[in-house]
């Protein structure tokens, strides 16, 4: 049943609905009167239901489709009204996306500074991915990239006699993305930055320029004061360079096959240098992929890069169920076992940017937009973004008792198993969905401050 049919039935104001509408002004609240020194009052009440309109609307495809999401904005019966209050938001010249970006920069900064108080360890995770586009023709800002969709279609699956063949990359139209999230050793991330960018049209760049201006800004604002997390993708010349001549903290996942200086100064692979040699210490992890708790064995050697001098450390972890090992390059010295595990645990917490990819790509609709305009389109994925946030944010403790609320009236699971795992992101968002879609209210009334 759609929202239209429930709407004319729901008159009465549930209380967890309006606690959670709550919750959504008070995070927003910031951002709110910020936006109220550049746009018209009705402009930022359109801001502030389009979050929920797409907080409720769960549709991979049409998830960000201004029309759909304009049903949500105005009454039924008057969807293009709402349609053209989000439309006038997005072209709106008063308000650019930086500001969007400067507010999600400032969490960051926020949230770094708590775990730093805390005594806990900072971490910027970094990941590239792609926003697909692949029945786009005309967008005149729309490069080539490579599909991971198409990837995981045509990869090889036990039981098909007829699979396909051929490893060739397809690319398809598209933009190219760039993420940076703050996180601790527990607890879920925090977004510090979402970067749309493409190598045609009016605003073409290239990845070393959008990652070295993000790198330089890191580095600027923090310091040593947080560890760099990369996977292989920055493990070029060029990058290890930027980060050992600004003297960062970082682990860097390093393809086996790359070659280092090793502690006599011989120029050999990743997997050569650390073959044959004993690991220090062997715990068991959790495996995130089979849900299951694995030994994995670490080392650490000293190494060069071949065309720095500064000494670094190869942090080897080894796993006994025929998985490649981790060959994790390190600019912090690593003498004992406890340092080689904390930098393990360090890259290991970069499962949460892959997280962030799936959740926005198929819960949140992120790659469904039809905005022609650059900025606009940009506009619209940041918000996207900053509801990204908050759903994030209903995960710290201190939201336990609404979350699971919300998960008790809307997504109940009955079994042994489904009330003793941890609930994903997609059971509270499909939870949140229906309970506002149920007990729907217009934002109209709400104050820019967060009471």
């Amino acid at each position: 049943m759609s929202h239209s049919a429930i709407r004319p039935q729901a008159q009465q104001v549930h209380p967890l609905a309006q606690r959670l509408r709550h919750e959504l002004r008070a995070f927003v609240a910031p951002l709110l009167r910020e936006l109220d020194h550049h746009l018209d009052r009705r402009l930022v009440i359109t801001f502030l239901d389009t979050l929920q309109a797409l907080l409720v609307w769960r549709h991979r495809n049409l998830g960000l489709l201004l029309s759909e999401l304009g049903s949500y904005l105005a009454l039924p019966g008057h969807a293009p009204a709402g349609t053209k209050r989000l439309s006038t938001l997005l072209r709106s010249p008063r308000w650019q996306p930086e500001l969007l970006h400067h507010w999600l920069w400032e969490r960051a900064c926020i949230r770094v500074q708590q775990l730093v108080q805390a005594g806990d360890e900072a971490l910027l995770i970094w990941d590239d991915s792609v926003l697909e586009k692949s029945e786009s023709d005309h967008r005149p800002d729309l490069c080539s990239v490579r599909s991971s969709k198409a990837r995981r279609l045509v990869r090889i699956r036990k039981g098909f006699f007829q699979p396909p063949v051929g490893h060739r990359p397809i690319c398809v139209a598209g933009l190219q993305w760039l993420g940076l999230m703050v996180c601790g050793q527990s607890g879920p991330p925090t977004v510090a930055s979402m970067i749309w960018w493409t190598t045609r049209g009016q605003h073409v760049t290239d990845r070393r320029v959008v990652a070295g201006q993000l790198l330089a800004r890191c580095r600027r604002q923090w310091g040593r004061q947080v560890r760099h997390v990369w996977d292989r993708g920055f493990a070029t010349t060029q990058w290890l360079s930027q980060a050992l001549e600004t003297d960062l903290r970082f682990v860097l996942r390093w393809p086996k096959r790359y070659q280092l200086l090793d502690s006599c100064g011989e120029r050999r692979k990743a997997w050569e240098i650390a073959r044959g040699k004993r690991s220090w210490d062997t715990r068991q992890l959790y495996d995130t992929h089979t849900q299951t708790r694995q030994n994995v064995s670490v080392l650490a050697l000293p190494v060069c890069h071949p065309e720095h001098a500064r000494p670094l450390w190869l942090v080897v972890a080894r796993s006994k169920r025929g998985r490649e090992p981790w060959y994790l390059v390190t600019s912090d010295v690593v003498r004992t076992k406890e340092q080689a595990w904390a930098i393990v645990y360090a890259y290991a917490r970069r499962w949460q940017i892959e997280q962030t990819w799936r959740s926005s790509k198929s819960e949140l609709g992120c790659e469904s937009p039809r905005v022609w305009k650059w900025e606009r389109r940009e506009k619209l994925l940041l918000m996207l973004s900053v509801l990204y946030a908050f759903l994030l944010q209903l995960l710290v403790d201190e939201h336990a008792t609404l979350r699971a609320d919300c998960l008790r009236w809307g997504c109940h699971r009955t079994g042994k198993r489904s009330r003793e795992v941890a609930a994903p992101l997609y059971r509270l968002r499909a939870a949140l969905s229906r309970l506002l879609n149920a007990y729907p209210g217009s934002m109209l009334s709400a104050s820019l401050s967060p009471g």
